[in-house]
């Protein structure tokens, strides 16, 4: 048996990579995590480090490939069905988060400068990552 590892793919914090990890390792593949700990302490290198990377055994690479590839990488609607841009009509977007007004940058003040803690009041918009277009759902 081949003991030799490849790099499936890295992601940029560990909890991104526990949930493909976890996958993988349902589906029966044995998997490597390297500097997942690292960026647990410091999750500002994890750029400069190149992520949180998963190995699996050579042999597996094409299993493992195809397991990531069933795995929605977009966004999704309540009913399942991938979110559509409504200027360009691609599927590919992601949820995003900004202070773009008054009530959120004092929402953003208030809770982060007293208690130290994530927003009470976010907005949230979908971006599209091929036109760069913002929007919501209804």
């Amino acid at each position: 048996m081949d003991n030799a590892f490849t790099k499936i793919g890295s992601w940029q914090y560990s909890s991104e990579a526990i949930i493909i990890k976890g996958k993988l390792e349902a589906e029966g593949l044995e998997v490597f995590m390297a500097d997942n700990f690292t960026i647990d302490t410091d999750p500002l290198v994890s750029n400069a480090i190149g992520g949180v990377k998963i190995f699996v055994r050579t042999e597996d690479l094409p299993k493992a490939r195809q397991i990531l590839a069933d795995i929605s990488r977009y966004s999704l609607d309540d009913n399942g069905q991938e979110i559509v841009c409504d200027n360009c009509s691609s599927t590919v977007t992601d949820m995003v988060t900004s202070v773009t007004d008054w009530k959120a940058l004092l929402a953003f003040i208030f809770s982060f400068g007293l208690f130290g803690t994530l927003p009470f009041y976010t907005k949230y918009k979908y971006r599209c990552n091929s036109c760069g277009h913002e929007f919501n759902i209804t």
